[in-house]
């Protein structure tokens, strides 16, 4: 026991020692060079919004269903809910006058302009689930 001090007295000098801890730099020794990393990239509220009214748009479109789903199941807010239902609304009736491609074209359109309209000042007043 009387050598456990003196032992890692030792070991924690031998750390300092191999990670350059309480040794001071040599003149010939290169200076590190700090690469600045990238920092993350966030989604807009509105792209978020478009992307998610556009998948479940298109999902409920293609599969020929009338019913929406749950809204909270969906990841989406009351508010994007809304914009879903018109969305899918306006885009049946596309694809009678036009068919199931112009459908989809005006889910997106409509998606990514309900949504710039929706975020155009920030944060629906409310709060995100609005």
């Amino acid at each position: 026991m009387r050598h456990r001090k003196p032992l890692c007295a030792l070991a924690f000098t031998a750390l300092l020692a191999a990670t350059g801890c309480g040794s001071s730099p040599s003149a010939d020794a290169p200076t590190p060079t700090l690469t600045p990393t990238p920092s993350p990239a966030t989604t807009s509220p509105e792209d978020l919004c478009t992307a998610l009214i556009t998948q479940w748009g298109r999902q409920i479109y293609d599969s020929g269903k009338e019913t929406y789903g749950d809204y909270q199941s969906m990841g989406l807010s009351n508010g994007q809910y809304m914009i879903l239902r018109e969305t899918l609304d306006l885009a049946r009736a596309e694809r009678k006058r036009q068919g199931a491609e112009a459908g989809r074209k005006l889910i997106a359109r409509e998606a990514r302009e309900r949504c710039e309209k929706r975020y155009r000042d920030g944060e629906p007043s409310g709060g995100p689930w609005v």
